[in-house]
């Protein structure tokens, strides 16, 4: 059944900044984290000679994208694969470089809507996490299992938790207790670890935690630090690459890898620009762009939304 609720976020604006680079033309597009399909349905309505090839990790989203995509016909091609995946997707189709590369980062709406797959804190749910449920540990495992420097280690640099000594201090001496299983137990638990003062300031104590446990199960920053390169080196000259961020983190791995290519590697002091050493790709946004206050209005997920887009203006080095 089609989620008709699901709003793609800033879906004007990743549809202006794709416009040059997929109008009027066949044209191939990467969707690297489909999700519910909305960018992808509208790019496709958009742009009828344009051809898709969605990825996701998830595979119930990948099944809701196939029924709602399914009106474009042999236009879409759905692969089950994690976004770090990419160059071995565009070798198994026999495609050497793309016109478009959208990422739409984070856990998305049908995650969080789902109990029984633990991303939300506000509801007690089995302590999963997993974005691809058929692979890999758990939030639980996690709890469970990692030594507790290591713990600290993911809360302090994934969640940015300024608490993680006393969070996992807790959680070490719950653990041996009984191991952890449902999300409600550790949400009571980061409500008694961090201060009632950080409380009512900082957000819902078991944000930052979630998070980092979120992003310790699905390897969401190394995925990342390897895919936006491998994104970047796959576009044609012209080509576009649209990246939604929800978090610093994120946001932080996908600007240093535009600016890297973004300026020129002609030695400091020479008059002209050595061939084949100037920018690769122009920014096409200032900084990162934002929701206006009425997309938030009607969409809470666009709130935290971070775009960075950029345009390939020369041939990646070799």
């Amino acid at each position: 059944m089609i989620v008709a609720e699901h709003v793609p976020v800033l879906l004007e604006r990743v549809l202006d900044l794709f416009a040059p680079a997929i109008t009027g033309r066949p044209a191939v597009l990467i969707d690297a984290t489909v999700g519910l399909g909305g960018h992808s349905d509208a790019l496709l309505s958009a742009h009828p000679r344009l051809r898709l090839i969605a990825l996701d990790r998830d595979p119930d989203a990948l099944e809701r994208s196939r029924e709602r995509l399914a009106r474009h016909g042999d236009r879409v091609e759905l692969v089950h694969a994690v976004y770090d995946r990419l160059p071995d997707v565009l070798a198994d189709l026999g495609l050497s470089t793309v016109d478009g590369v959208l990422f739409d980062l984070g856990v998305s709406s049908m995650q969080l809507d789902r109990t029984d797959r633990g991303f939300a804190y506000a509801r007690d749910a089995p302590l999963d996490m997993r974005m691809d449920p058929t692979t890999g540990p758990t939030a639980a495992d996690v709890l469970n299992t990692y030594p507790p420097g290591e713990l600290v280690r993911i809360l302090r640099d994934y969640g940015e938790e300024r608490f993680a000594q006393r969070i996992v201090k807790a959680v070490v001496a719950e653990r041996e207790r009984e191991p952890f299983d449902r999300s409600d137990r550790l949400v009571r638990l980061l409500y008694d670890a961090v201060p009632a003062a950080s409380r009512r300031t900082g957000g819902h104590p078991a944000k930052r935690t979630f998070q980092a446990l979120r992003i310790e199960v699905n390897g969401e920053l190394a995925v990342l630090r390897d895919a936006i390169p491998a994104a970047l080196k796959a576009l044609s000259v012209g080509g576009r690459i649209v990246v939604e961020s929800y978090q610093s983190l994120e946001d932080r791995i996908v600007k240093q890898a535009f600016a890297e290519l973004a300026k020129s590697r002609t030695p400091p002091g020479l008059p002209v620009e050595l061939p084949g050493h100037g920018p690769e790709l122009k920014l096409l946004t200032r900084g990162a762009e934002k929701a206006g206050e009425t997309e938030i209005e009607h969409n809470p997920r666009a709130a935290s939304v971070r775009l960075r887009a950029a345009e390939r203006i020369q041939e990646a080095a070799a």
